[in-house]
């Protein structure tokens, strides 16, 4: 059975159905589990989608993220505590969502990513991309996806 589970959550209510899924596999396997948030950088120009704002409107930007992340994994944690699973935190700053899930894998020796795929076709995954589906096609760890 899986001995390191990483759970990548993105504070949806899809999201959160991994995050059961996956608390609830680590305390059949008595598996101990990373749950790791992506935040990303606020874009710097205009053609990164950023508004010409001030530098310290940026960190407090960034900042207000970074607590609402802390937020989100405090929650996870205290639901796996509460279910008998030793779950460790993790925030990542970055652009790149899966490269960061997949780079949080391998560093912390996690022998299963589990996460949630919003099922977007057509132009929307075009325009919007698909993390679960690179995660899963560049992935090295087993990725349970769940819909």
């Amino acid at each position: 059975m899986y001995q390191h589970i990483l759970i990548a959550t993105d504070g949806s209510e899809l999201s959160h159905k991994a995050v059961s899924h996956g608390l609830a596999l680590a305390a059949l396997g008595q598996a101990k589990v990373s749950v790791l948030k992506v935040v990303p950088n606020y874009p710097r120009n205009y053609f990164e989608g950023g508004l010409p704002i001030e530098a310290a409107d940026i960190a407090r930007v960034e900042q207000q993220w970074r607590t609402e992340a802390e937020a989100l994994v405090d929650k996870v944690k205290a639901e796996g505590n509460s279910q008998g699973v030793a779950v460790q935190a993790l925030i990542v700053q970055s652009d790149l969502v899966a490269e960061a899930i997949i780079e949080s894998a391998q560093t912390h020796g996690c022998d299963l990513i589990v996460m949630a795929s919003h099922g977007r076709r057509g132009l929307q995954r075009l325009l919007l991309g698909s993390e679960t589906q690179h995660v899963l096609t560049h992935s090295h760890v087993p990725v349970l996806v769940l819909r």
